[in-house]
């Protein structure tokens, strides 16, 4: 099943998509789904007329997450161009739902930035509410997978040894364009996937999300020990080699720099770097 969040003269709106269009649902996008008990059942069984999707139309496919984190340095080919030792831990930071953009949406380039750069990733969203995750209970509160591109500051994600700051500058970070349950994908809650990400034409990243270091279920388990994870909280599992910061010389978005970044079986983002 995909589920989408669609933007209405009304606000948004949950949806599921079809091949026919999109079908509304009882919930204000699909954050606000997920909380609700038996919300597959429901989507799935749900009856009306399919509409068509216009592509601005597409909102993030969960709009306010309670969480955002993300894994740094989790595909092996990253770790190995950027000159570092496979790690023994998940690299976690965060972002805050100020960053996310809808699919179609433009990424702002903040003027007080000069190192605007691109990170393809896959995305999971959690389904059911978890704590101190065994692994069966991980795989059951996955409740789908999405793309992400995590636009990052690079001047000033290395202000300092915090990442945070780079990472989470309003109006930047692509998510959707719908969230696809685990068993539509090939390697269900360990999806192994084509992923690739295209600035300006140029593959800039080509991957398989099998490269992970630590898998979806892996990292709920890691997260779901420091907090709760309840149902919308999104945690993006890390981005491929090929980033602009790692090339010599360094390569970064500028105004109307184009981004299409696509994972198989899920779908595409297509933003365009513009000057707020």
């Amino acid at each position: 099943m995909k589920l989408a969040t669609i933007r209405t003269d009304d606000g948004t709106r949950a949806a599921r998509i079809t091949p026919d269009g999109a079908v509304l649902l009882d919930a204000p996008d699909v954050g606000g789904l997920l909380g609700r008990d038996g919300w597959a059942g429901a989507a799935a069984s749900a009856q009306g007329e399919a509409r068509p999707v216009d592509d601005a139309g597409l909102a993030p496919v969960v709009p306010r997450p309670g969480k955002v984190l993300c894994v740094g340095l989790n595909y092996r080919n990253h770790i190995l161009e950027m000159g570092r030792d496979l790690p023994e831990h998940p690299t976690l930071f965060a972002k805050f739902a100020e960053a996310l953009i809808g699919p179609r949406d433009d990424i702002q380039l903040a003027p007080e930035s000069a190192a605007v750069d691109w990170e393809a990733e896959l995305a999971l969203v959690i389904g059911r509410t978890v704590r101190r995750a065994s692994e069966e209970e991980a795989e059951a509160a996955i409740a789908g997978f999405t793309v992400m591109n995590d636009v990052t500051m690079r001047d000033w994600q290395f202000r300092t040894k915090e990442w945070l700051q780079g990472k989470t500058f309003e109006g930047t970070t692509p998510l959707g364009p719908v969230l696809v349950t685990p068993d539509e994908l090939p390697g269900g809650v360990r999806p192994a996937l084509a992923m690739n990400c295209r600035v300006d034409g140029d593959v800039t990243q080509k991957t398989d999300t099998s490269d992970l270091v630590f898998d979806p279920v892996a990292l709920v388990r890691y997260a779901s020990t420091i907090l709760t994870l309840r149902p919308g909280d999104v945690i993006a599992t890390g981005t491929p080699g090929g980033v602009g910061h790692a090339r010599k010389p360094p390569r970064y978005l500028t105004e109307g720099s184009t981004v299409i970044t696509e994972i198989e079986g899920i779908g595409r983002l297509e933003n365009t770097a513009r000057t707020p």
